[in-house]
């Protein structure tokens, strides 16, 4: 039976318990072949794991992974970057922060809802920043000039979970006016990378962020993150970064939280890194795009249309076009063939009506288990039209 839900998180704990979980965007396909490699080489990881200090482990995986994304300029400040062992850590460290200092927030909309609910616990002032602001790069600034005059802070997620929308993409043009807006009207800036790795696995370089940041003088917190990206178990790293003016107050909030994340975890994402690194992400971005190609094909039908994305992620967004189905009441009837999407609402933190026209479904699973579901909810689809609608 389905139940009404507080957030994504709840939905998703839900899903586990269907036979097509395409609720959450954690990585549940198998291993590739050189992936089975590291998994039998796990005692060798453990013993170089005790074998090292922590900070030579730390040092290890941020130079492998800030390298392979491509943000070299961060790695000037590698003492700097603190490693946390979930992204939602990472969030709360940073709604500690943004509480503190009593700061009001700009978070783009729609997003991953976690982010909001992390800062209304925290009561931190939000304000909504529609993603359409950012997609003309040379309206940037004047959207921003016109939205966020009052605010301290705006917080972007990019690529967007779970739109895909990107202020890199094609250009970094729209990420440099967010910056010089920032800049000149002394507001901070919240990036959340957490999805950062699928410009990468959809086949181009990734610009340096950094690289613009730093060179700004500009006010800033960056999270990364692998939780997202390599099937290794919800085993995973997390990482933050502070501009120069605020890293002393973060580095308060960061050890008030944990001391380290696992030598060991450390040693094995950086193994995946560096597979990824060896095969080009071919293991990650091909399983990624023949899902998604599926999904398209298969869902094309009166009730649901493919939004399509500026960068390809490990997401699916839905749009659905027939007005007598709203999201929720196609999450309910899919569960009934034990079937779990996500509904939009819960994207849509401060319109959830709007995001009753969407729907999100995971791609990161195994092909042949994709292919069932996606088989699943074209026959649901296609049962309720009959009876429906003759």
């Amino acid at each position: 039976m389905f139940q009404a839900k507080g957030d994504i998180t709840q939905h998703e704990i839900a899903a586990l318990q269907t036979r097509f979980n395409l609720a959450d965007a954690h990585t549940h396909q198998s291993q590739s072949p050189s992936q089975r490699r590291i998994v039998e080489s796990l005692p060798e990881l453990w013993y170089s794991a005790a074998s090292h200090t922590q900070r030579q482990s730390e040092e290890e995986f941020i130079d492998t992974f800030y390298r392979f994304h491509g943000q070299r300029r961060a790695l000037d400040r590698k003492d700097d970057i603190y490693l946390v062992y979930a992204a939602s850590i990472g969030m709360h460290i940073t709604a500690t922060y943004l509480q503190q200092k009593k700061l009001r927030v700009g978070l783009i909309e729609p997003c991953f809802d976690n982010l909001h609910d992390l800062m209304k616990h925290m009561q931190v002032p939000m304000s909504p920043l529609n993603e359409d602001l950012f997609r003309q790069p040379e309206a940037v600034y004047r959207h921003l000039a016109e939205h966020a005059a009052d605010l301290d802070a705006i917080f972007l997620v990019d690529p967007n979970n779970p739109t895909g929308s990107s202020v890199f993409a094609p250009t970094p043009e729209a990420f440099v006016e967010v910056v010089r807006f920032c800049v000149d009207h002394k507001k901070l800036l919240i990036l959340d990378f957490c999805f950062a790795a699928f410009i990468l696995a959809s086949g181009r370089p990734r610009c340096d962020a950094y690289a613009i940041l730093e060179d700004s003088k500009v006010s800033y917190i960056a999270m990364e993150d692998t939780g997202k990206t390599w099937p290794i178990q919800d085993a995973k790293c997390a990482t933050l970064l502070a501009s120069r003016d605020i890293n002393d107050d973060m580095y308060k909030f960061v050890t008030s939280v944990l001391l380290n994340v696992s030598p060991f975890v450390l040693k094995l994402v950086t193994a995946y890194v560096r597979d990824s690194d060896m095969d080009q992400f071919a293991s990650v971005r091909e399983l990624l795009d023949t899902n998604r190609e599926m999904s398209r094909k298969m869902l094309d039908t009166p009730t649901l249309s493919y939004c399509e994305p500026m960068i390809n992620t490990s997401v699916a967004w839905f749009r659905i076009e027939d007005p007598r189905w709203s999201a929720d009441d196609l999450q309910a009837y899919l569960l009934e063939y034990q079937i779990y999407v996500l509904s939009g609402k819960y994207f849509y933190w401060s319109q959830p009506q709007r995001g009753q026209r969407y729907i999100r479904i995971a791609l990161a699973r195994d092909t042949a288990v994709f292919a069932q579901a996606m088989m699943a909810i074209r026959a649901a689809l296609n049962a309720k039209l009959k009876v429906k609608y003759g």
